[in-house]
């Protein structure tokens, strides 16, 4: 690589990719406590059949990786709604970056992979949700479409705080 450029790629994750998806959410649920639901050790619990499932062993989900070389270093997973009434939704989960890869757009990459995702499946919105407070990311995610519809206060508990969750939607146009 020519003056130190990172090679940096998106990619569909498959079940296959579980064990590297697994310890980078792990990371992130170590290193940003306040920006995800589970803790480090809810998740380290969870069979690796969990993580595979997440990743699209099923037709219900969809991940997609930030790779520098071989190394995951991003991730997001589009999650569809199971149940027939609420096949048209789709959910974000398990956006992060790593801290040494932000600021090169990967985050912005990776959304545009799963909207690619929701727009392949025919969704018509999708939703996520971000702690309240994390100015960065609900920057990229109204620069992705998305607008806030409401604050879930007090939706989770770090140590002896509680934060907010901001619920977020963004609506996908489509053909009948």
């Amino acid at each position: 690589m020519q003056n130190g450029a990172v090679q940096n790629r998106i990619a569909a994750l498959s079940p296959s990719d579980a064990p590297a998806y697994r310890a980078l959410m792990l990371e992130a649920y170590a290193l940003e406590p306040d920006a995800f639901t589970s803790t480090p050790e809810e998740r380290a619990a969870l069979p690796l059949s969990w993580w595979e499932k997440r990743l699209g062993a099923s037709d219900d989900a969809a991940g997609f990786g930030a790779f520098d070389g071989e190394s995951l270093v991003g991730s997001i997973v589009l999650e569809r709604g199971e149940r027939t009434k609420t096949r048209h939704k789709g959910h974000i989960v398990g956006m992060y970056v790593k801290a040494s890869h932000r600021g090169r757009g990967l985050g912005a990459k990776l959304f545009e992979a799963a909207m690619a995702a929701a727009r392949g499946w025919k969704l018509r919105v999708v939703t996520l949700t971000v702690s309240e407070g994390n100015a960065a990311a609900i920057a990229l995610y109204e620069r992705c479409g998305f607008r806030a519809f409401g604050i879930e206060p007090q939706a989770i508990a770090v140590g002896p705080s509680y934060i907010g969750k901001v619920h977020m939607v963004c609506e996908l146009a489509h053909r009948n």
